[in-house]
Formats: structure tokens, C-alpha cells, sequence
């Protein structure tokens, strides 16, 4: 990297000397307790890493500078010590009163936005009186029909000053019409709010399956997000590219970072096919990663990702705005790697993956909670999360400088390393594709063809077999069992709240403007009929009452159902 050649021949010369001394006069007496040693995702380790590991390596290039291009090292120059990542506790449940009332604990606890979880009826568009939504209502999120809901769940929380982040898909721009319309209630402008939506349809068809519409109706939706926010909203971002839940479905490091990175090209060209500047949407584009437990492997993860998104964005696709460069990116620690056994260490791996965060430049944290193998977590589990993401803030030190790890031999070669691995996947996947937008095209037919899906799996398969071989250990479950028969507390959600939530259905159909709410309904038809941009009739219908399965009854008689196909 900085050395001749001559140094590095010499480095090289005595690392064989070292093998075959010091070395070998160890392993002859204590072997190793391996034969290969790997990271998660099934990298190589070496035993040591020398300068000769990146010896091809540009500093000015491939590293730089915080702040500067490829951003690798940070997108900020001052790192966390202007400003420490957001405190973004995922949260919701039951109905829109309690949700209120959690969402307020959190803040008061010392939480520095919010991070709404929506129940599964509000996600796939169905409302709290659908015979569909029997038995799920408020279970994995807030129950949210109508406006009313979401006037209640933001009430007496001031929009000018906290952010929110909605983890909303198929109906991304509902939801996101409801916090506008909330905004407007407060006197807080759009132009003011800030947070995100996260609008990312691709994920749910490879891994997480909460879509409505087919994928090219559901891309063109999340594109009319992206084209409204663009021009109305310049705080906001306009989507989230989630590798999170294809790394919770059992993906690999390599496949998370290829395929999340593969879908953000996607969104650029479904952007770019409209003919918006890239320059005008690029810098909202956010993204979503998993942390797990392998910690350096999630640390070098993170700065490939920066590395890779810059080049894309200024090399493949010409952007000019070095914002539209940056790769700002929220990080959830891993719901996956938390086992019910033993509950207690879930901390402990929940503090190695948010290290590993924070370590990897993350803007934004949510860090599970203890309990969240059995169920959503209680206040006390909840505190403990966020108390660990402040104890790393406020007293590891680890704020201190940018980017610590950099020039670590190991880091930056296993960095390379995963970089070129995630190109290879890259190069696939757009391979798939034909016409002037081939990544677009590409994704879709990776997903109609059941690529990701058989990806993802294999990579499972392989994960769980090397768990029950006992190649990997999982304490408490495959090793250092315990007989453990004590019961954990556990949030239970109150089994009325679908029948509560039912009642306000009906209240609100009887004072509402009836035949403006099917006046704006009938508008969204011809909207989405004439293909024109849907974020403004779906703002008239939100704003009438109009509910969120109404509404997507609308678009259901015009795009259909999505049925995904088996894939074997």
C-alpha cells in the first residue's frame, strides 16, 4: 500500500521464515482446533494479515479520507464527534393508544427518533374488519386504518423536531400521505418533516412476502414516492433499501450486501426511466443493513458498501452532487442470531453486532432486546436495548476518531475481499436483464425466476447444518446448555384491541363525508388507470378518511394480486 516492492518481498520473506519456525514448533505440539478457519458468510481466514494483503491497495483511491470520496472511511468528516448516530428504537404495537404511550416512554428514556412497526393487516392493506385481519390485529405492530389512527399514534409528539422512520412497503405512500396530512394538523410543513418511508417492494418479493401489486405496478408506486419527495420533501428520504430482512431470512454478508445494493440500482434506473435527475432524488436514497454476529466481517461490510455505492453512483450512473455519492445507511442488530434459550446473553451479542455498527459508520440503531426470541419486548427489555447503544455513545470511547479500524491489514483485505465477492453477484443479477435499464429489468426477473430465493436459502441450509454439526457454536443451544425451565416476562397484547379498533372503523364511516370519500376513491381509479403519479389522489383520499384498504382496493381492481410462485 505504502511500501516498495522490496519491503513487501522482504515482509513476505519473513512470514514464511515464521511459518516455518515459530509456527510450525507451536502447531507441532498444540494443533489448531480447526483445519480452516472462515467468517460467517464462508470467507477464508488467514492466520495473519501483512502489508503484502493490500499491497495493491491506493490509499488516495480506495481509501481516502472521512467525508471525501469513495467514502469508505465515513460520509461525514467528523465522524461521530460532531454527532452521534440516531437512537431509532423500532417500535409499535396494539392499537394506536398504546403505541403513543411507548413511543413516549422511549423518548423520555433518552431515544432520538422514532421507528414505527405496523401490524401485518396494515401492511398488506387490509383493515382492522377484515375477515383477513382476524387474530393479527396490533400483534406485530400499531393497528392503523385511517388518518384518526395515525392522529392519535403522533399525538403530542411534535413532527418539527423528531424524526420518523415508517417501515411501510406496499402501502408506502398511504402511510406516508398520514404522516403529511399529521405534519399539516401541527403546523409543520412538508418541506419540515423529516424521516424516512422505507418503500422498498424488492425485499418483500425475495424475503419478507408483504406485497399487494406485482412488482413492475409496486415499482412504478414506490417511484412516484421517490419523484413527490424529491420535489416537496427535501428532509425526507424517499426510500430504504433493506438488506436487513434478506440477512434475517438467511442470507449471507455477501448476499446482503449484493443483493441490497442491486435493489438500490434497480430504484436509480426506475427513477432515471422517468426521466428525473439523478442529482434531484439521489441524495434521499437511504439503506438498511443487518448487523450479525461475526464482527469483523459486519464492520468490513459496512465500509465496502460506502465504497461500492460511490463508485456506482458516480461512475455507472454520472451522478454530480458528491451527496449523491454517500451511502447513509440506518443498522439493526441481528433478530435472527437471538435464541430463547438463555435470554440474558442476547445482550451480550446484541452489544457485539451494535459495536460493530457504530464501528462500520452507521447513521442510524436499533438494538433488539433480550426477550425478542419469545416475543415484542417489554418496557424494561426496551430500556435495556437503548441503554446499551448510550453506554457505547457515552462511555467506550468510541466516538473518539473516525474510522479506528482503518489500515488494519485484516480489515481492509477482508473489505476487498467482500467488495469483489458482491460485484461478482452484482454483475449477475444485471446479466438478467436486457433494455436500456438493466438492473431494473435484472431484479425482476432474479425474483420471477426465484434466484434470490434459492440463494438465500442455500446460504440457510448451509448456516444450519454447520449449527447442528457443531462447526459453529451457538451458545446456549448447541453448546453450554443449561436446564432452564424459569419463565421470562413477555409483552402480551390485549385481545380486544381488534375489537376496539373495529368500533372506531365503524364510528368513523358514520361521520365521515361519505360521498367525498367515494368522489376521491374514484379519482385514485383514474389516476392509477392513466398511469399518472399516485401520491397525489391517494393525499385526497387520506385526507376524506378513506381507509388503507380502500384505498388499495382501488389499485387492486386495476394492478390485481401478486401470487408468488413456488420455487423448488
Amino acid at each position: 500500500m505504502i511500501l516498495s516492492e522490496e519491503e513487501l518481498k522482504e515482509i513476505e520473506k519473513k512470514a514464511k521464515e515464521w511459518e516455518s519456525t515459530t509456527l510450525k514448533n507451536v502447531l507441532e505440539k498444540v494443533p489448531e482446533s480447526k483445519q480452516t478457519f472462515t467468517t460467517i458468510s464462508g470467507i477464508p481466514i488467514k492466520r495473519i494479515y501483512t502489508p503484502t494483503d493490500i499491497a495493491n491497495m491506493d490509499y488516495a483511491e480506495d481509501l481516502g479520507f472521512p467525508g471525501e470520496f469513495p467514502y469508505i472511511r465515513n460520509i461525514y468528516p467528523t465522524g461521530y464527534r460532531g454527532r452521534t448516530w440516531t437512537m431509532r428504537q423500532y417500535a409499535g404495537f396494539g392499537s394506536a393508544e398504546e403505541a403513543n404511550a411507548r413511543y413516549k416512554f422511549l423518548l423520555s428514556q433518552g431515544q432520538t427518533g422514532l421507528s414505527v412497526a405496523f401490524d401485518l393487516p396494515t401492511q398488506l392493506g387490509y383493515d382492522s374488519d377484515d375477515a383477513k385481519a382476524l387474530g393479527e390485529v396490533g400483534k406485530v405492530g400499531v393497528s392503523i386504518n385511517s388518518l384518526e389512527d395515525m392522529e392519535i399514534l403522533f399525538n403530542g409528539i411534535p413532527l418539527d423536531r423528531v424524526s420518523t422512520s415508517m417501515t411501510a412497503n406496499a402501502p408506502a405512500a398511504i402511510l406516508l400521505a398520514m404522516y403529511i396530512l399529521i405534519g399539516e394538523k401541527q403546523n409543520v410543513s412538508v418541506d419540515k418533516l423529516a424521516g424516512t418511508i422505507q418503500n422498498d417492494i424488492f425485499k418483500e418479493y425475495i424475503a419478507r412476502g408483504n406485497f399487494i401489486f406485482a412488482p413492475e405496478p409496486s415499482i412504478c408506486i414506490a417511484a412516484d414516492i421517490l419523484e413527490y419527495c424529491a420535489k416537496f420533501m427535501p428532509k425526507w428520504n424517499s426510500i430504504s433499501i433493506s438488506g436487513y430482512h434478506m440477512r434475517e431470512a438467511g442470507a449471507n454478508a455477501i448476499q446482503e450486501l449484493a443483493f441490497t445494493l442491486a435493489s438500490g440500482m434497480a430504484y436509480v434506473e426506475a427513477a432515471l426511466k422517468r426521466r428525473l435527475n439523478i442529482d434531484d432524488f439521489a441524495p434521499r436514497l437511504s439503506f438498511f443493513f443487518n448487523s450479525h454476529n461475526d464482527f469483523f466481517e459486519e464492520i468490513a461490510k459496512f465500509r465496502a458498501a460506502r465504497r461500492i455505492w460511490a463508485r456506482i453512483m458516480k461512475e455507472k450512473y454520472g451522478a454530480k452532487n458528491p451527496a449523491s455519492w454517500m451511502l447513509r445507511f440506518h443498522t439493526q442488530t441481528s433478530g435472527y442470531s437471538l435464541t430463547a434459550q438463555q435470554p440474558e446473553n442476547n445482550i451480550v451479542r446484541t452489544t457485539i453486532q451494535a459495536l460493530a455498527a457504530v464501528l462500520g459508520g452507521t447513521q442510524s440503531l436499533h438494538t433488539n432486546s433480550m426477550d425478542e426470541a419469545y416475543a415484542l419486548p417489554t418496557e424494561n427489555a426496551v430500556r435495556i436495548s437503548l441503554r446499551t447503544q448510550q453506554i457505547l455513545a457515552y462511555e467506550s470511547g468510541v466516538i473518539n476518531t473516525i474510522d479506528p479500524l482503518a489500515g488494519s491489514y485484516f480489515i481492509e483485505a477482508l473489505t476487498n475481499e467482500l467488495e469483489e465477492r458482491a460485484m461478482k453477484y452484482i454483475g449477475t443479477i444485471e446479466s438478467f436483464g436486457s433494455g436500456e435499464w438493466k438492473m431494473l429489468s435484472g431484479m425482476i426477473k432474479g425474483i420471477e425466476t426465484g434466484f434470490f430465493q434459492r440463494e438465500i436459502a442455500d446460504a440457510s441450509y448451509l448456516y444450519q447444518k454447520e449449527v447442528e454439526r457443531n462447526e459453529r457454536v451457538v451458545v446456549g443451544v448447541n453448546q453450554f446448555t443449561v436446564d432452564e425451565k424459569r419463565p421470562i416476562e413477555t409483552l402480551k397484547i390485549d385481545e380486544k384491541v381488534q375489537e376496539k379498533q373495529i368500533e372506531r372503523l365503524k364510528q368513523l364511516r358514520l361521520k365521515r363525508d361519505t360521498k367525498k370519500v367515494e368522489e376521491t376513491l374514484d379519482d385514485l381509479k383514474k389516476a392509477a388507470q392513466r398511469e399518472g403519479n399516485l401520491m397525489y389522489p391517494i393525499l385526497e383520499c387520506v385526507k376524506c378518511y378513506a381507509t388503507v384498504r380502500e384505498i388499495c382496493n382501488v389499485l387492486r381492481s386495476i394492478y390485481g394480486e401478486y401470487r408468488e410462485k413456488a420455487i423448488f
